[in-house]
């Protein structure tokens, strides 16, 4: 109601709240959005939360597929060796030369007549020792090469995690080996298995047992294209073998490689472009 001076009260003004008489509307008519609520901002109003980015993972790489493609793999594989093929056949020369010679000089102290002697442990022990060494620089090289970074011939002794890898490659070898006195089968079926142990204790820090669940998980879960996978992997090292070992300086790193991009495609991990 409204009143003016001297006489009586007026209705209220059409569209005037009873309650709160006297007050006008600003100009302009705005009026409240539907809801009681304004709009969400369009696309691109403000930017993403620091440390966040959009599905597809960091910009600059690309997502790794859903499934793995055995000729995208070894294709990887090839392009990233092709691009970095001096140092990879450099590291393997060395690697080859220093373990022959190693194993040449173990093997050597077995030839005494003694069952076991000294010389014989001491000799296995450092065999074993450098055989693990050798495959982590081997994976930690194919881990830079998934991760965008070429490794040079240092980068291939740059180890982490080395105390777990060494307890990771024990408790392999121990599976595996009661694995292959059990008629073979089941300690094919180990290696298998088993195969990205050491993948997962250098790529992720895994502890030793960590590191063998997730290897078991991840194959157990992709057996057909990791089976095919592994056939292929042995078939390209057989023939680099048969090529007077030379064929393994190029099939042993593409094989490798490879290998490694199924492993970071099928846990999801990151894969920087092929070339």
């Amino acid at each position: 109601m409204t009143s003016t001076p001297g006489g009586p009260d007026q209705p209220p003004y059409p569209g005037e709240d009873p309650q709160n008489q006297g007050y006008t509307p600003p100009p302009g008519g705005y009026e409240a959005p539907q809801g009681g609520s304004y709009p969400p901002p369009g696309p691109g109003a403000y930017p993403p939360p620091a440390g966040q980015y959009p599905p597809g993972g960091v910009p600059g790489y690309a997502p790794a597929p859903a499934q793995l493609d055995l000729g995208a793999a070894l294709s990887y594989g090839w392009n990233k060796y092709k691009a970095n093929a001096l140092n990879w056949i450099l590291f393997a020369i060395v690697t080859f030369v220093v373990v022959g010679l190693i194993d040449s000089a173990a093997r050597g102290f077995h030839y005494d007549t003694s069952v076991l002697n000294a010389q014989g442990i001491i000799g296995s022990l450092v065999s074993g020792i450098l055989s693990v060494l050798v495959q982590a620089a081997f994976t930690r090289g194919a881990l830079n090469e998934l991760d965008g970074n070429k490794p040079s011939f240092a980068d291939f002794f740059t180890w982490n995690n080395l105390a777990q890898v060494f307890i990771a490659a024990i408790l392999v070898w121990v599976i595996t080996t009661i694995g292959f006195i059990l008629i073979i089968i089941p300690g094919l079926i180990a290696t298998f298995l088993l195969w990205y142990t050491l993948a997962f204790a250098i790529d992720r820090n895994l502890s030793a047992t960590d590191a063998i669940k997730g290897s078991f998980e991840l194959t157990s879960k992709n057996v057909g294209s990791l089976l095919l996978l592994a056939i292929v992997v042995i078939v390209l090292n057989l023939v680099g073998a048969l090529l007077c070992l030379v064929g393994l300086l190029v099939t042993g790193p593409v094989t490798l490689i490879a290998s490694t991009y199924a492993y970071r495609v099928l846990s999801g991990g990151q894969v920087s472009p092929a070339q």
